[in-house]
C-alpha cells in the first residue's frame, strides 16, 4: 500500500508492507532520475524487532517497496500543491 502525505515541504510517501514481516518505508522522490521520481530515495525504515537481523529477506522486499513506489507515481506527474 502507498500512502502520500502533503505537509509544509515535500509532502511524505510511504509504502507499507501489510503481510509478514510488516514494515514501513519512508521515501522521497529522486529529483536526479529523469522522471524527478525513480525508485525513490530511502529515508527511514520501521521493522519488527523480531526481524532486524534479517538483512537478506528484508532487502528483497526493500527491492520489491521501491520498484512499487516508482510503478504506482504516473511518469513525469507530481503531487499538486495547495
Amino acid at each position: 500500500m502507498r500512502i502520500d502525505r502533503d505537509g509544509r515541504r515535500n509532502g511524505a510517501h510511504y509504502v507499507v508492507h501489510t503481510h509478514d514481516p510488516k514494515f514501513t518505508l519512508e521515501l522521497t522522490p529522486d529529483r536526479a532520475a529523469p522522471d524527478r521520481v525513480g525508485h525513490g530515495i530511502i529515508k527511514r525504515i520501521c521493522v519488527p524487532n523480531s526481524w532486524a537481523g534479517d538483512y537478506g529477506r528484508y532487502s528483497q522486499l526493500l527491492t520489491k517497496a521501491q520498484e512499487f513506489f516508482a510503478q504506482s507515481n504516473p511518469a513525469g506527474s507530481q503531487p499538486s500543491r495547495l
